[in-house]
């Protein structure tokens, strides 16, 4: 018995860009230190100093040439590369290159979807330059953030994010893909199974066992088999590799909570350390909150020991907070609650939920009515 065949509707109209920053933190420190360029950067603790923990964040590209990744093991990237420097990440430094970088956006168009630190979908059909090539669009801002920050992005252009993000990585760095509707089947059809978004590394074997090592061997697939292998990922698959993904540049990605945390290599022992990082903390957590125009009620304390025990407690206020001495105030109650040095602290972090609009006042309501008011 044949399978039913319905007609697959694809929406060619919109014109999406991908911009993924290259090699995002290692760029920010060879731009702010030239002469770690000339050598492989790994952008994480040096293992010798965490006793072998910790996982790498970036590498540059001549790490990259060593076989070292970001999400490796510290230990694993010494091995392959024992000359290369490693770095700690400087994440405050990072955000506010990443906010740069959005504010460069925002110039051609609000409907941005940003997917982590250094890369965003950016919906141009309209624009604010009244500009009707995407492919243009891109250029000039990857121009932007060239003059205005010293560091390189790479670019896809498509009509659709599946495929402006495969585009943004075919070429890298600082490149610019371009894949327009009556190319993007044989652009899919070329690709090894793995470089599809969305495969993720446990999937790929099983691809391989069935003989799907390219989009092409995907795409002889019919619908029913790939949901039968693959469950809701084959319906979608089944779509994607013909340049079907309609899923539209959300923009309203709601926070549901703002917070930071801090580890420490050399644990705290002393109620000194513990609350001048704690004052610390409060204070990143005020500039975010203040950068995301909210406020909340509920203030969340995360303590970690150095033998990875770890404890959250928070407190649920009738009023909003998002001062810093507020937030230190409360973080402070809560760790009097907690306590226990003995251990050491490995990690502490504060975090702002049951978030609301700076806009929302505090309202204090009466418990009673006077005869007055009646």
């Amino acid at each position: 018995m044949s399978e039913l065949q319905f007609p697959l509707k694809n929406d060619t109209s919109r014109k999406i860009i991908h911009i993924d920053m290259d090699a995002f933190f290692a760029s920010v420190e060879e731009r702010d230190d030239p002469e770690l360029a000339k050598h492989p950067l790994v952008i994480a603790r040096h293992p010798s100093d965490t006793g072998g923990r910790g996982v790498v964040t970036t590498a540059n590209y001549k790490a990259r040439q060593y076989g070292i990744h970001s999400a490796m093991s510290a230990q694993k990237a010494y091995e392959l590369c024992p000359q290369a420097i490693f770095k700690p990440g400087n994440h405050q430094k990072y955000r506010e290159v990443s906010q740069q970088v959005r504010e460069i956006f925002h110039r051609y168009t609000d409907i941005i979807e940003p997917v982590s630190i250094d890369e965003a979908y950016l919906d141009v059909t309209v624009n604010k330059i009244n500009c009707p090539s995407a492919i243009k669009i891109a250029r000039l801002i990857q121009r932007d953030i060239w003059h205005e920050t010293h560091l390189t992005c790479s670019a896809g252009v498509s009509y659709n994010k599946f495929l402006a993000k495969l585009s943004s990585d075919y070429h890298k760095p600082r490149g610019l893909t371009v894949v327009m509707p009556d190319e993007a089947v044989a652009f899919l059809q070329q690709l090894p199974i793995d470089k599809f978004h969305g495969i993720g590394k446990k999937t790929v074997p099983r691809m391989h066992e069935l003989g799907i090592f390219t989009g092409a061997d995907l795409y002889a697939w019919s619908e029913m088999a790939l949901i039968r292998e693959f469950g809701k990922m084959g319906y979608s698959l089944y779509r994607k590799v013909r340049g079907i993904h309609d899923s539209p540049v959300s923009v309203t990605r709601e926070r549901k909570s703002v917070g930071k945390e801090h580890t420490y290599g050399n644990p705290l022992t002393s109620e000194e350390q513990v609350l001048s990082q704690l004052r610390a903390i409060a204070e990143e957590v005020e500039r975010s909150l203040k950068r995301t125009q909210k406020h909340g009620k509920t203030v969340v304390l995360k303590v970690r020991y150095s033998d990875y025990s770890t404890i959250t407690k928070r407190v649920t206020l009738p009023i909003y907070v998002h001062k810093k001495e507020q937030l230190f105030s409360e973080a402070s109650l809560i760790w009097e609650e907690i306590l226990g040095l003995e251990k050491g602290i490995r990690l502490l972090g504060i975090t702002v939920t049951n978030l609301d609009p700076l806009t929302y006042e505090n309202i204090v309501l009466p418990l009673w009515q006077t005869s007055d008011d009646q």
